[in-house]
């Protein structure tokens, strides 16, 4: 159960209600505060939306942050927006290999997004020369992009642990495929 209740429309005040037009637990958390809504959704949104850097590649990165982070909630929400942006089964189960220090057969590039968002999660930061091969390979415009993707989804996931977000019941199925290590 979550430290807060989680809010529906009727509980907010008529300017607000537009902030629950998705109606998932992380919203109905957030709303206790719209502004803060307000700014998570409109990053959220650049994200997935604005940005112009590879989709897939994105969701491998946010994937890889919740897999550390060992997020239920970001997890499974994720493996199904994966689905919707190019993710295969074959990249979940890659990014678990590459995880455990496996070799597969990911591309060189795919290897060094998950490399970076390993290592912005677990050192802080992305190493001198994981930040040069992604800088070889994306315009600078995507490498922002992809370091703030990282950088948001490490905060989420964190905010989501501090709230002990449920996971919603449609989103079991995602954890039972690839359920997180202990």
């Amino acid at each position: 159960m979550a430290r807060l209740p989680y809010l529906e429309v009727d509980d907010l005040k008529p300017e607000d209600q537009e902030l629950l037009a998705r109606s998932i637990n992380l919203q109905k958390i957030l709303v206790h505060s719209p502004g803060a809504a307000r700014a998570h959704g409109g990053m959220g949104q650049y994200i997935r939306y604005g940005s112009t850097m590879d989709a897939r590649l994105r969701e491998m990165a946010i994937l890889q942050v919740g897999w550390l982070a060992k997020s239920s909630y970001e997890w499974s929400h994720h493996v199904k927006i994966g689905y919707d942006f190019g993710v295969s089964e074959d990249d979940i189960n890659n990014l678990i290999a590459e995880t455990d220090g496996l070799d597969t057969g990911l591309a060189i590039i795919d290897k060094t997004v998950l490399r970076a968002a390993r290592e912005m999660t677990l050192d802080g930061k992305v190493a001198n020369e994981t930040f040069a091969v992604l800088a070889e390979n994306f315009s600078r415009e995507h490498l922002v992009d992809l370091l703030v993707t990282m950088a948001f989804y490490n905060a989420v996931v964190r905010f989501l642990a501090s709230m002990e977000m449920d996971v919603e019941e449609g989103y079991q199925p995602y954890l039972d495929q690839f359920p997180l290590p202990d």
